[in-house]
């Protein structure tokens, strides 16, 4: 009667496995669909948005992030006349840091590799998400300053965890929570998504705010003013420009 009982047990529980997978996979695709269709979504090769970048009162910062397939990526923001610049080419990543006195490009530090990468992927962690090396859990549901929302555990490829919150109506993304190690340091961050529109026949948040969690105040604000989709860009946009030689000395 026990063994019984055990198999008993075990089937239910394997059964109440897949269908927490099979939830997970259900609201991603709801949230596929939502977001324009995983056709329209791959018809996507480059994105170029322009906005601006809020960190802080009067600290205002006119940008434009320019993507490509597969993973590429290239940002540009002006501050108190300087601009600097972070890309990414699929594998290396290079900056232009004024503002630090770095006025020569120069690599982007290993550790924060993994960052470009996931920002530069266009269609996000959740499609083809297996394909990736990446996991979902369906952890339930839960709420966002009282908006109903399913909660997804994303397990990256990279050993990284978030928690990502979509709408229970709308299946959009609306926050997400994770952490990830900057520098030897493990750092916790939370991520806001609003002001959804549609471009293209696409769903696209147009506000992003993100900041450390805990963190007072509110953070950095990327407010998007247009995105443009397939627009022509040079594949030399996302290369690590040669640094300038020095003029020879007078002899």
């Amino acid at each position: 009667m026990k063994r019984k009982t055990f198999a008993c047990l075990f089937l239910a529980g394997l059964m109440s496995a897949a269908a927490w997978a099979q939830t997970a996979d259900e609201i991603i695709a709801k949230n596929i669909e939502a977001k324009g269709g995983l056709d329209k979504l791959k018809a996507v090769q480059t994105l170029r948005i322009s906005g601006k970048m809020m960190m802080g009162p009067g600290m205002e910062a006119p940008m434009v992030i320019e993507m490509a397939r597969p993973k590429k990526m290239h940002m540009e923001f002006t501050f108190q006349g300087m601009t600097g610049i972070q890309a990414y080419n699929g594998s290396t990543g290079w900056m232009v840091m004024p503002f630090m006195g770095k006025i020569e490009p120069e690599p982007i530090p290993e550790d924060a590799l993994k960052q470009f990468e996931e920002q530069a992927d266009i269609d996000g962690a959740l499609v083809d998400y297996k394909a990736k090396g990446n996991q979902v859990e369906f952890l339930g549901k839960g709420d966002v300053e009282g908006t109903p929302a399913y909660k997804l555990k994303v397990t990256k490829k990279n050993g990284d965890i978030s928690t990502l919150y979509l709408d229970a109506d709308s299946y959009l993304e609306i926050k997400a929570e994770g952490k990830t190690k900057i520098q030897g340091q493990d750092i916790e961050g939370e991520t806001t998504f609003g002001d959804y529109k549609e471009v293209g026949g696409l769903v696209m948040a147009h506000s992003i705010q993100s900041k450390v969690k805990g963190a007072q105040g509110p953070g950095q604000t990327i407010t998007f003013e247009k995105i443009e989709i397939n627009p022509e860009l040079a594949a030399s946009r996302f290369e690590m420009p040669a640094k300038a030689e020095a003029a020879p000395k007078p002899q």
